[in-house]
């Protein structure tokens, strides 16, 4: 059983940032391969960025590449997603997912651009 936990959404204005964390409990985090996803109002759940075991590999959705960076601790058992130069159409609920050993996601954190 693993537990996912995000953190560090808010509101922001357009062009800031926000770095949001995905803390795993449970199991070794360090084991398995995680992915953010999000959903914006009345739309569905969308890829967002993903990161292997390691952190050596990692993917973006092309609407965000460049503009956010994945990374991971762990030490600390906690993925990150810094994101920069926001847009109101980042606008979601963010979630972080793992589909080692079964399929877990954590409970959502809000994100608001404000244009």
């Amino acid at each position: 059983q693993v537990q996912l936990v995000e953190s560090g959404g808010g509101l922001v204005q357009a062009g800031g940032s926000l770095r949001l964390s995905c803390a795993a409990s449970g199991r070794t985090c360090s084991n398995y391969a995680i992915n953010w996803f999000r959903q914006a109002p009345g739309k569905g759940r969308e890829f967002v960025a993903g990161i292997s075991w390691s952190g050596v590999s990692t993917t973006y959705a092309d609407s965000v590449k460049g503009r956010f960076t994945i990374s991971r601790d762990n030490a600390k058992n906690t993925v990150y997603l810094q994101m920069n130069s926001l847009k109101p159409e980042d606008t979601a609920v963010y979630y972080c997912r793992t589909t080692t050993g079964g399929d877990y996601w954590g409970q959502g954190t809000q994100v608001t651009v404000s244009s």
